[in-house]
């Protein structure tokens, strides 16, 4: 059951307790502040949250009117005016009041005001969900489109032709002055790139740089040997043993531990 957290805030005891009596029926409804005057009003709203609030328009200290100046009325709870005159309701919705109640308050008219207050509350929350659902689609739209610039194929120059390499048939690369070689199967290919340029094109989640001169397919390695405090080694699928410097060992542990928990 929704839990509306309310303030009554009325310089008359008698209001006041009339209001409570009348809000004593709604189980939904939790007084958690009463006030005299304005200023205790803002310390109430400055130290607790408060959905829904009923809010005499003269008070001592500061009026209603006054509280929400101070405020400001898009920070301000649910806000229905009360008051023993009615010359003031057309200020009272021009700073977004939901309703506006004179005294003394009918039980009748209390009810058709708590039903548009929860209304209001399910349309926000409504909104909010959206926004919410909104925000988490565009973060999935965001990933994939960034997914979708690694390259799926290389374009790889042989002779007098070129053809495309399937990047995850690749097992290994291997750094070799201002090329690279690719190691697919049991083929070798020779790439005009440096292995630092090849490194930033490829998925960090697919191909990890274990060393300065080599970068694997993670879905190659199949096992993994740290030796000592600065390299250890890695086996692929195929048998081929690569070193492996400390920060490449601890790179190929982050994208296996993402690849677990994904």
């Amino acid at each position: 059951m929704m839990k509306l957290r309310t303030l009554i805030a009325d310089d008359e005891p008698l209001a006041r307790e009339r209001l409570r009596y009348l809000l004593a029926e709604d189980a939904e409804i939790v007084i958690t502040a009463e006030c005299r005057n304005g200023r205790e009003v803002l310390a109430a709203l400055r130290d607790s949250r408060i959905d829904v609030m009923f809010l005499d328009i003269q008070m001592p200290g500061r009026a209603g009117f006054q509280v929400i100046e101070e405020v400001g009325s898009e920070r301000m709870p649910i806000t229905v005016f009360v008051t023993g005159y009615d010359h003031y309701a057309v200020r009272a919705f021009e700073v977004h009041a939901l309703d506006y109640l004179t005294k003394p308050v009918e039980a009748e008219r209390l009810r058709a005001t708590l039903k548009r207050i929860k209304e209001q509350i399910a349309a926000r929350e409504a909104l909010t969900t959206q926004e919410k659902l909104r925000a988490v689609l565009a973060m999935v739209q965001t990933k994939e489109a960034f997914r979708a610039e690694y390259p799926a194929r290389l374009l790889v120059p042989e002779g007098s032709k070129d053809f495309f390499v399937s990047v995850s048939d690749i097992d290994w690369i291997e750094a070799a002055d201002y090329y690279v070689c690719l190691h697919v199967g049991a083929r070798s290919l020779m790439l005009r790139d440096s292995i630092k340029q090849l490194a930033s094109t490829l998925d960090p989640a697919k191909f990890v740089r274990i060393h300065r001169s080599a970068i694997v397919n993670v879905d190659r390695v199949k096992e993994i040997f740290h030796e000592g405090r600065s390299e250890g080694c890695v086996v692929l699928a195929n048998g081929q043993r690569l070193r492996m410097s400390k920060v490449g060992w601890q790179s190929l542990l982050a994208v296996s531990r993402n690849k677990r928990n994904a």
